[in-house]
């Protein structure tokens, strides 16, 4: 069977992936939540600056807003006039005027709910890139070579892997945070968003590469493998042809799940104030401002809590959906019985290509 035939065959079983995906409530569901989270966080500057005309970064203390036809202070006398606290203006269910009230800055929680919902996709989809890229490479290249190589990179992730997930990230940020973290002539501030993204995407490598490498490992024995090295096919080109599209179903299932566990590390760290720095906000950061104000203004807190619950279950919906959708045996089952469909179900078609591009 020529290359084309086996590329249009793959292309087959990728179609009824794809259908399978579809074809869950459940996921679907969880890509609708996705995407309207995520279009919610695009449209923070102009809910904040065409809606609720506030700057969701700046404190307004002595503000007063009008509601209702009356002004009302958005720090509020606590004490009946006393002047011993303040309490900041609770949710008035209008977009246009603190609709989840104020923090005790008398800042918007609503725009800054958006706001911190972008840096924490920011850096959960920065992390979830790092990782994924990182743990494919070095377990693609353990697994692969073996030997010295394998017992090199594998001793390292095991070092890596051995520290408490988040006790690594806390001592790796609390060293950053002070004066950032330079590398060569390259420097990260440490109010830079990519320098938590880069920390929590380093941790979680061993998550990924581990489970790459076992698949490596055995690919590497596989007879397509063994077939590509007897012609002669270049390394890199068995590299990227035949290992690679193979471990890709594994990698595609872990973004969901890690952009889920990236989410919920960031969280951990901002609410810790060693993750993302003042001015910007994030989910974590914004618990930490109501957690002084959870028994009077409790929406200060729950708002980015419940945020962070809705999208890390719909993350990991989706990725519990796109496991069972890539799932081989059952592509195989669902793919059409066509003779070229199920040699190209046991030869994948880069192995194909690659012995056609191998010389004679």
């Amino acid at each position: 069977m020529g290359e084309v035939g086996v590329r249009g065959a793959a292309a087959g079983l990728w179609r009824t992936a794809l259908r399978r995906l579809l074809a869950e409530r459940s996921a679907v569901g969880a890509l609708g939540v996705r995407a309207a989270v995520v279009g919610r966080w695009l449209a923070a500057p102009l809910y904040a600056s065409r809606l609720a005309h506030t700057d969701p970064f700046r404190s307004n203390v002595s503000g007063e807003i009008t509601l209702d036809g009356r002004t009302v202070a958005v720090l509020q006398d606590a004490t009946d006039g006393l002047g011993l606290g303040q309490t900041p203006i609770g949710p008035t269910g209008h977009p246009e005027a603190y609709l989840l009230g104020a923090d005790s800055q008398g800042r918007d929680v609503a725009a800054r709910l958006l706001y911190g919902g972008r840096a924490s996709l920011f850096i959960a989809s920065v992390a979830t890139l790092i990782c994924i890229v990182a743990g494919a490479a070095l377990g693609i290249v353990a697994g692969y070579f073996g030997g010295l190589v394998d017992a090199v990179l594998s001793r390292l992730l095991d070092v890596l892997w051995a520290f408490p997930v988040y006790l690594l990230a806390i001592s790796l940020s609390i060293v950053t945070i002070g004066h950032g973290l330079v590398i060569g002539p390259f420097t990260l501030a440490s109010d830079n968003l990519l320098l938590p993204a880069l920390i929590i995407g380093l941790i979680y490598v061993p998550y990924i590469a581990r489970p790459v490498r076992a698949q490596a490992l055995a690919l590497r024995r596989s007879e397509f493998v063994l077939a590509a090295i007897g012609c002669g096919v270049p390394t890199p080109r068995i590299l990227r042809l035949d290992i690679l599209p193979n471990v890709s179903t594994t990698l595609i299932v872990f973004v969901p799940l890690m952009m889920a566990l990236n989410m919920l590390t960031e969280s951990a760290l901002s609410f810790l104030s060693i993750g993302v720095q003042a001015p910007d906000a994030s989910w974590g950061t914004i618990i930490q401002d109501g957690l002084a104000l959870l028994y009077t203004r409790p929406a200060v807190a729950l708002a980015p809590g419940l945020a962070i619950v809705v999208t890390v279950l719909a993350l990991n919906v989706l990725g519990d959906a796109l496991r069972d959708a890539l799932d081989p045996r059952t592509l195989l089952r669902a793919a059409p019985a066509a003779p070229e469909a199920a040699a190209a179900s046991v030869v994948p078609p880069a192995a194909a290509a690659s012995a056609d591009a191998a010389p004679g």
